[in-house]
């Protein structure tokens, strides 16, 4: 028997069938030019920019030049010191107050702000959504910088920045998670005559708490790696000892504090790691 008409071999049942396609012309012809219009729109942004590609091949040699001869060794001894500490652990306490009052506000927001649960859908939901989506469109640092405009030097404008850091950031996120609820048990908990609140409390809670704890634990370790650098801006902690060396060109200083920020980044990361894991195991 020709191999061409042999019967193909009979396939498992339950395995799923191939569907075969090919490219038509209108699609085909959509998708490739999308493709070189990206390539093109890339050509034409290096070049406009101006961005000089062959620098990029001895950018690494340089970098190891630059670090041997100028920030090498680091001063360890500078960061030993009792006021730098102290600068750490402010600037510990200000990412958790921070994360704190940012997360407190951000849960009203979210509620406020989710479709499916705001009080009034004309008014309520779309002052909610544009109150967070302007915390989160400015930045950590501009906020720093204005901040210490308005109040001064501190720990307080510090606080304040990463406050609208994370009710912008975290808001979003709460609101999301409500949106994407079951509305079953909700409906049940309206329908025995429960407010708003007690339908928050007993039919939206259970059912976000996980997320919403996740949630809380990344927007800390955010929270925590802009902390380090606010103070750059005039808000104290340690990035307030990182700008000051680097404008007095103190550089194995600046070693020893982006050294000491690194490890401190880590650190935090591998409690929120952890926290994380917890937190996965609620499921």
């Amino acid at each position: 028997m020709n191999r061409a008409m042999a019967p193909r071999p009979a396939m498992p049942p339950g395995t799923p069938q191939r569907e075969w396609s090919r490219f038509k012309f209108p699609g085909s012809l959509i998708r490739y030019g999308v493709w070189l219009s990206i390539l093109v729109f890339l050509a034409y942004t290096v070049e406009y920019l101006e961005i000089p590609l062959d620098r990029l091949l001895g950018m690494l040699g340089r970098m190891g030049t630059t670090v041997a001869n100028r920030y090498y060794p680091p001063d360890f001894a500078y960061i030993m010191d009792v006021d730098y500490l102290k600068s750490v652990i402010e600037t510990v306490q200000m990412a958790y107050l921070g994360a704190l009052f940012g997360l407190l506000a951000s849960i009203l927001l979210g509620w406020f702000g989710s479709f499916n649960m705001t009080p009034s859908r004309l008014y309520v939901y779309p002052l909610a959504r544009l109150t967070t989506m302007g915390c989160r469109a400015v930045h950590e640092m501009i906020w720093a910088i204005l901040f210490v405009t308005i109040i001064g030097f501190g720990m307080l404008p510090g606080v304040l920045a990463l406050m609208f850091f994370c009710t912008g950031f975290a808001g979003k996120l709460f609101a999301e998670e409500i949106e994407a609820i079951d509305m079953g048990p909700v409906e049940a908990i309206r329908a025995s005559g429960a407010n708003l609140f007690q339908t928050m409390v007993f039919g939206v809670f259970p059912q976000v708490r996980v997320a919403f704890t996740g949630i809380a634990i990344y927007t800390w370790d955010v929270s925590f790696r802009a902390a380090t650098v606010v103070g750059f801006f005039g808000a104290g902690g340690m990035g307030w000892y990182l700008k000051r060396n680097i404008l007095q060109i103190e550089t194995e200083r600046v070693a020893a504090i982006l050294l000491s920020i690194v490890a401190l980044v880590l650190f935090s990361e591998a409690i929120s790691a952890w926290a994380r894991a917890r937190v996965m195991k609620m499921k």
